[in-house]
């Protein structure tokens, strides 16, 4: 079946900068569609971004030009380098694989999800 293992969150200052990676199984990798989605406390689980099997990009307006996705499909893994971080950025991080769907943003098109990684930034 397909896994999906997050990793690399902790405790980190404003400014900082973490990189997590999502390590994945159970599936053909190199032609998935992968997610990033963020759940603050009481919150929706929001879009992060999302990187294609081509590795084509897409950001929320609030990871533009702080985060970077990327993908090794040696290791079947994805990263999301994550700079400039901010105490609002807190969060569990989910990675997931995209199903159907056009809209990547919609974590409803998504099929599978890790089980999340608790990034904190503190002020």
């Amino acid at each position: 079946q397909v896994q999906l293992v997050e990793s690399g969150g902790g405790l980190v200052q404003a400014g900082g900068s973490l990189r997590l990676s999502c390590a994945a199984s159970g599936l053909t990798f190199s032609r998935a569609s992968m997610g990033w989605f963020r759940q603050a406390p009481g919150k929706e689980r929001i879009f992060v971004g999302a990187i294609s099997w081509a590795s084509r990009t897409d950001y929320s307006d609030s990871a533009k030009g702080r985060f970077i996705m990327s993908r090794d499909n040696a290791k079947n893994t994805v990263y999301l380098q994550m700079n400039s971080l901010r105490p609002e950025d807190t969060a569990v991080y989910y990675c997931a694989v995209w199903g159907s769907g056009d809209i990547r943003s919609n974590p409803a098109n998504y099929d599978y999800w890790g089980q999340g990684t608790q990034v904190t930034v503190s002020s």
